[in-house]
C-alpha cells in the first residue's frame, strides 16, 4: 500500500507545544525571572490590547486602565507553592515596577 504524503491529525506532540508557546507568548509577552530585593519574582509584561480589566497598581495605588500596557508580577520563590503565588499576583504600571 503506498504511503500518504497528507499530515496526520494532531501532529507531534513536541510540534504543538512549541506552537502552543508561541501563541502563549505572542498573546501575554515574554515570562522572566527578575530580583528584586533579595526576593524572586516572575514577571510578563502585558499588552495594552490584551489589558481587558482595571487594576490598582500596588506601587501607587492609583488605577491601570484597561488597554494600558503594563506588567504583571508574582513571587517565584513562594514556600506556598505555585498556585498560590499565581494568585497573589499583581498588576503594576511599567514605571511604578521599574522603580519598585
Amino acid at each position: 500500500m503506498p504511503r500518504s504524503n497528507r499530515p496526520r491529525r494532531g501532529g507531534h506532540a513536541a510540534n504543538r507545544e512549541v506552537e502552543d508557546s508561541e501563541l502563549q507568548r505572542a498573546l501575554y509577552g515574554t515570562l522572566r525571572t527578575e530580583s528584586r530585593r533579595g526576593v524572586l519574582w516572575n514577571v510578563q509584561p502585558v499588552s495594552g490590547s490584551s489589558a481587558v480589566k482595571s487594576y490598582v497598581c500596588p506601587g501607587c495605588g492609583l488605577e491601570v486602565p484597561p488597554g494600558q500596557q503594563h506588567t504583571v508580577a508574582w513571587r517565584a520563590d513562594g514556600i506556598m507553592g505555585e498556585a498560590a503565588d499565581v494568585s497573589a499576583r499583581r498588576h503594576w504600571h511599567n514605571h511604578c515596577w521599574k522603580v519598585s
